[in-house]
């Protein structure tokens, strides 16, 4: 999927290497010209925030437009009965360096870091797009994890004490009883320095 497809310059380029590719295009006007440009893609028009995403396996590769990139991540990342296998999608610097980052963590990186490795691929400099953005670009790769770090069962109760514990800063938190609750063992706390 290319979120956000726009011109169609991924969605050209994912298609010339023989993907099937669904370009998600909130914009009627640019989805016209999309379907155009690339015949061969299936061009949604629909705010990424809100598509449906497929029940089948999927990848997204995709340019997104900066304002929107933590919810539409959020939406792809933080559930894990959604499909997806592999995200590669460009967003600002700070946001990528942010979620990728081990220590200190944000609760969105601790949170996707249960079912997703999470890296930087590159560094994206503000010359390199047209029209140029005022700050850099990153390119946030989310792999899916083989085996996740906790049961997927546990996954509201799991984000819950995350959030409580950033709030409070880790105080009054029995981190054993946790651990434990969450089956976290040696080896197995997702927010442990590197």
């Amino acid at each position: 999927m290319d979120v956000g497809a726009g011109t169609g310059l991924l969605t050209r380029a994912l298609l010339d290497t023989g993907a099937r590719v669904v370009a998600v295009e909130p914009d009627a006007v640019s989805a016209a010209r999309l379907r155009r440009a690339c015949p061969e893609a299936r061009v949604v028009v629909a705010d990424a925030a809100s598509v449906r995403w497929p029940s089948e396996p999927f990848k997204v590769v995709a340019n997104l437009p900066f304002a929107a990139a933590a919810e539409i991540c959020r939406s792809l990342l933080g559930d894990p009965s959604l499909a997806l296998r592999s995200a590669d999608v460009v967003v600002e610097w700070d946001f990528a360096a942010k979620r990728a980052r081990r220590w200190p963590s944000t609760v969105a990186g601790v949170v996707w870091g249960v079912w997703y490795e999470l890296s930087v691929a590159r560094r994206l400099p503000p010359e390199l797009f047209v029209p140029r953005p005022s700050v850099a670009a990153g390119v946030l790769r989310a792999t899916r994890r083989a085996a996740p770090l906790i049961d997927p069962a546990l996954a509201d109760p799991f984000e819950r004490f995350v959030r409580r514990g950033f709030a409070r800063g880790g105080r009054d938190l029995d981190a054993h009883a946790w651990a434990r609750r969450f089956r976290l063992g040696p080896g197995r706390n997702v927010r442990s320095r590197p």
